[in-house]
């Protein structure tokens, strides 16, 4: 069962393989939304992303028994990394499918973990289908990249560490895409702080979270258009249903928003984050969040970008 409980047992198992990351302020972004921004800075965390979290807990969650039969996962690139390290760690086989458009950087990541990839194509059929082969061929546990309950309690860590950091929050923004990340920061955000409202950002070309949770009901897509890749993945139904009951809203933004939120965020506070983290704070650039005089947090879920393909040399 996801809850608080859940969440701090996972903060326990993984503390010693995961980074407590910081949270940045900066005056001028500040200064530029009206609100007191703080941003916890996943693009710091091991493998550059929150998904170091939950693939970790998941795995050292993982009988003796079960874990020498190795786990499997299929992803774009962050929780591919993630669980080829984590099963690194744990000195298990990590089997990793990934669609063939992934990132470079993200598929070398994964490579150099020590993970098995196995390629398909870009869509969430052939993920699943080739997932099943590897987990038929070689009885490997799957670890799926957000529907299952260890990787979102990982996932909810961060919250946890945001608020004994900044206790009185008044928003908190979160990317969603399969909804891991979004349900574990949802569960241990409302349960620490209650009157705390949290808003989930997704892109425009990649709206079913924000379709499903205007229509009451678990909305797919065949096609998506966005630059953020780590948010391409379909909702899972098991995050939809925490979402219905914890999240307070979600609003989409244009990728032109994504640069320039990705962009303003290495040129001001000098770090590097990925599209997919940077959504956040494209909400807030385009108004979608009433947050003038409010304190926000924004969870930076990563930092892994590919240097030769810099979005903003594209637009």
């Amino acid at each position: 069962m996801l809850d608080l409980d859940s969440i701090r047992s996972a903060h326990d198992r993984i503390r010693p393989y995961i980074h407590r990351t910081p949270v940045l302020t900066s005056a001028r972004l500040d200064a530029a939304s009206g609100a007191s921004l703080f941003f916890k800075c996943e693009n710091f965390q091991k493998v550059g992303a929150f998904k170091a979290r939950g693939a970790t807990n998941a795995v050292f969650a993982l009988d003796e028994e079960t874990a020498k039969r190795g786990v499997a996962t299929h992803s774009s690139g962050n929780h591919a990394a993630a669980l080829a390290r984590a099963a690194k760690l744990r000195g298990i086989t990590a089997h990793i499918v990934m669609p063939s458009n992934s990132s470079k950087v993200k598929v070398r990541a994964v490579e150099g973990y020590g993970g098995r990839i196995v390629f398909c194509e870009p869509n969430q059929q052939a993920r699943e289908e080739a997932c099943a082969r590897v987990l038929a061929e070689t009885g490997a546990t799957l670890i799926h990249p957000f529907e299952n309950e260890h990787v979102m309690a990982g996932q909810g860590t961060i919250a946890v560490e945001l608020l004994e950091d900044v206790p009185d929050l008044d928003i908190v923004l979160c990317p969603v895409g399969g909804g891991g990340v979004l349900s574990g920061t949802a569960v241990a955000a409302k349960t620490l702080r209650p009157a705390i409202k949290v808003i989930a950002a997704e892109p425009a070309g990649a709206d079913d979270a924000a379709q499903s949770f205007r229509e009451h009901r678990l909305v797919t897509q065949q096609q998506k258009n966005t630059i953020a890749d780590g948010l391409r993945t379909d909702l899972g139904a098991p995050n939809f249903a925490v979402i219905q009951r914890y999240v307070d809203d979600v609003v989409t933004v244009t990728d032109e928003s994504i640069i320039a939120a990705m962009r303003a965020i290495w040129e001001t506070m000098k770090v590097i984050v990925e599209s997919s983290g940077a959504v956040p704070y494209a909400a807030i650039l385009e108004g979608k969040v009433d947050c003038g005089s409010k304190r926000v947090g924004i969870i930076l879920t990563g930092g892994n970008v590919d240097l030769d393909a810099l979005p903003w040399l594209k637009f």
